[in-house]
């Protein structure tokens, strides 16, 4: 139908108040489940050092009767090392903001600080995942922590082609990738057995959304995927979470978005920490004219407290 002759319609008006929400959406991922998982040390060096130790090997012990006992050959410690990191990020807010009125928030400056924080914790989420090797910085180049890839050499399942290498395992250099190949239950299953051997007790094992939809389709008399619903309990965090289930042990398959989609990290939590020289701190900086400037800052450090306890599942297809 024809709007009749003369009508004066919204179109036509003026002066006609906004519709504006008084919030702000916000859906970019900011969770950090290995960093939420690390037990946190305080420390107080940019060289921050721990010692690991091993057991020898189990042998055939059997002695005459009465006999003098002689010692056998002892082996040193061994002493690690990670540098510290400062992460940072600062945010400048004209001062006229304050007699602003605005939707969603009351102070740009707070609001800016806030989104700031989870910014600066998906920072160093990939710095602990990372395969940068750590650097003591001097005057005119950051410092830089040693990433779990740096660490992890003993319990490896990599590619067949293109020339892979395992680090050192000290955190003093990178880990070389190879052809990617996909990623599968065998090879998985070979890296849980390995570290199983090792003495170790792996309890998460940290991959992307491409690689857990792999390992949705597991199967096996040996092993289960299996859903715990956590929606029940009073002091549930989560509403599910998959564990995998195998001869080597139980590790719940967590999803995350900070490591390389390559990697899957087979990880015992507790021997890894992240060492707190500075924890985040928010402070208003000088003021150099008409802005408020706020800054957010912290520096930490990977433990690595022994790497035979984790392990990787390298080179894996991720499209």
């Amino acid at each position: 139908m024809a709007q009749p002759t003369n009508t004066f319609d919204s179109y036509d008006a003026v002066g006609a108040r906004e519709s504006l929400a008084d919030f702000i959406s916000n859906v970019d991922p900011y969770d950090t489940p290995f960093y939420t998982n690390c037990k946190k040390e305080s420390i107080s060096a940019h060289n921050h050092e721990w010692q690991t130790d091993a057991l020898r090997a189990a042998a055939r012990n059997k002695h005459v009767e009465g006999d003098d006992t002689t010692a056998s050959a002892k082996t040193a410690t061994t002493r690690l090392g990670n540098y510290t990191q400062t992460l940072k990020d600062a945010v400048s807010i004209p001062d006229t903001d304050n007699s602003t009125n605005k939707a969603g928030r009351s102070k740009e400056i707070t609001y800016q600080t806030i989104k700031m924080g989870k910014e600066l914790r998906t920072d160093l989420e990939t710095a602990l995942f990372s395969n940068y090797p750590k650097a003591a910085g001097n005057s005119t180049t950051a410092a830089e922590m040693a990433g779990v890839l740096t660490w992890i050499t003993t319990n490896t399942s990599v590619a067949t082609a293109g020339s892979p290498a395992d680090p050192t395992g000290d955190g003093t250099d990178a880990r070389t990738d190879g052809t990617q190949e996909a990623f599968t239950q065998a090879r998985l299953n070979s890296v849980l057995q390995s570290i199983w051997t090792e003495g170790g007790k792996p309890n998460t094992v940290y991959l992307s959304a491409f690689q857990q939809n792999i390992a949705s389709g597991f199967t096996g008399s040996n092993n289960q995927r299996s859903t715990i619903d956590a929606s029940k309990s009073k002091n549930a965090v989560i509403n599910s979470m998959d564990i995998y289930i195998t001869p080597f042990g139980k590790v719940e398959m967590q999803l995350s978005r900070f490591n390389r989609s390559r990697d899957v990290l087979v990880m015992q939590d507790d021997m890894w920490a992240v060492g707190v020289k500075r924890n985040w701190k928010e402070t208003e900086l000088a003021k150099t004219g008409d802005n408020t400037k706020m800054q957010v800052v912290g520096e930490f450090t990977l433990i690595s407290k022994n790497e035979k306890a984790s392990g990787g599942v390298y080179d894996n297809t991720d499209s």
